[in-house]
Parts: C-alpha cells; sequence; structure tokens
C-alpha cells in the first residue's frame, strides 16, 4: 500500500497563496479597495519621472493591471513585472497578450527582496498593493533602490486603515467584515481573512515613511487617498 504525504498549505502572502486566488483576484481587488484602485494607480504612474523610451520595473505585478497602465501612459516606455506568483502572472500575460502589449510588457516569477536584476536597470518603479506581503520590507526597498538609476523615483501603493473617526469605522467594516465574506463567496479562499488581516498590521504612514528612508531612499512624499484607506508614497534614490 503506497502512502502519500499532503503537500504542506500555502504560506499566507507567499506566491502559492497567490496562485489560488488568481482567477478572482481583480475582481476581489476592486471590492477590497471600494472601486477606486484604477483611479490609484493612475496616481502611481503619474508620480514616476519617465524619460522618453524609459524602463520600468513592476513589482507585486500580479495580474498586471499597474504594469499596462505604465505602458498605456508612456507608449515607447518598456515594463518589467515581477511577481512571486506564476497563477497570477499567467492571468496577466493574457491580458497583456490581448491588448497587443507582449513586445513592451516582459512579465517574470522573481522575489522582490533578491531581484535577478542588474544595478540602475530601470528609471522608475511601482509596487500596488504589495509591499505588506513582504516578509523584509526593507530589503525590498534597498533591492529597489539598487536596481533604480540614481534621481529614479518608486512609488508604493498600500491599502491602510485609518485609526480615528467615522472614516475608520467604515474600512475597519468594510475590511473586517466584507471583504473575506465577499472573498469566501467568490473564491472559498481563506486567504482573504489573511488580506484582512495584513492590511489592519501594516504600519501607519509615517512609520513606513521612515522605513523607506532608513533603506536609503530620499525626498519620501506621502499621500492619503481614498480619504485614507490608501496611502501613495513617492521616494527619490539619491544622487
Amino acid at each position: 500500500m503506497t502512502s502519500t504525504t499532503a503537500s504542506p498549505p500555502a504560506r499566507m502572502g507567499s506566491g502559492a497563496m497567490f496562485d489560488a486566488i488568481a482567477g478572482r483576484y481583480d475582481l476581489l481587488n476592486r471590492l477590497m479597495s471600494m472601486g477606486l484602485d484604477q483611479g490609484w494607480r493612475r496616481k502611481a504612474v503619474a508620480a514616476l519621472n519617465v524619460p522618453d523610451d524609459g524602463r520600468v520595473l513592476d513589482l507585486a505585478t500580479g495580474t498586471a493591471d499597474l504594469a499596462i497602465r505604465i505602458a498605456r501612459t508612456h507608449p515607447t516606455a518598456t515594463v518589467v513585472g515581477v511577481d512571486p506568483s506564476e497563477g497570477m502572472l499567467a492571468v496577466g500575460r493574457e491580458k497583456v497578450n490581448e491588448l497587443g502589449l507582449a513586445g513592451r510588457v516582459d512579465l517574470r516569477v522573481g522575489d522582490a527582496q533578491r531581484l535577478d536584476l542588474p544595478d540602475d536597470a530601470f528609471d522608475g518603479i511601482t509596487i500596488a498593493f504589495g509591499i505588506r506581503n513582504v516578509p523584509d520590507r526593507v530589503a525590498a526597498l534597498r533591492e529597489m533602490a539598487r536596481v533604480v538609476r540614481p534621481g529614479g523615483r518608486i512609488a508604493v501603493l498600500e491599502l491602510s486603515s485609518p485609526r480615528t473617526g467615522l472614516l475608520a469605522l467604515a474600512v475597519r467594516f468594510q475590511i473586517r467584515v466584507v471583504v473575506p465574506i465577499i472573498g469566501r463567496l467568490l473564491s472559498g479562499a481563506a486567504a482573504y481573512g489573511y488580506l484582512r488581516d495584513s492590511v489592519e498590521a501594516f504600519p501607519p504612514a509615517e512609520e513606513f515613511a521612515a522605513v523607506m528612508e532608513a533603506a536609503g531612499l530620499r525626498r519620501v512624499a506621502t499621500h492619503a487617498l481614498g480619504l485614507g484607506a490608501c496611502a501613495l508614497f513617492v521616494a527619490e534614490v539619491p544622487e
């Protein structure tokens, strides 16, 4: 009689976890952000200083929403999207191919903490709703600083949970109650409990801005979006 050993469960926040929800991720991302995420992505792209024929790296690219927006906003730029989830990238490649952007958007499996990319290779970096899933955020930010040319910008979008006021109560209800229920109904994935908890565990904007500075970035600016439901952090790599 042969015995089989069950595979260990995916680590919360890992590429394997996102593989399990890849097919529903775009819809659930809209629900988590209350439909505002596409506008927030536009603001992140606008914060970059991409030259003609520039190169942009999109980390935690997932299903490539932000990589696609960068390529369409800057028609002569090329974009490399990196994500640990092959399942998410497969969805992203379908979208890239359908839009005829395969020649300018290259999606690869990779780890933000250890980028297999050369120094000073990009004019800017974006990461949307992914930094909270990185175990060693300082390592990832240092890698970003390494692969971006001096003077290039890094734009980080992340969901946040306001700490005080009526808005805080509304956002917490959305994150704690609505998102996990809809997530289970649509995908049956317990991962959305993790996503709820990870938003609440993410540090306040001023604390994360200090982390960016500690990683060697300069001119860190913080912008509250969606009445505090999201934060956009913009920083520069020192000359």
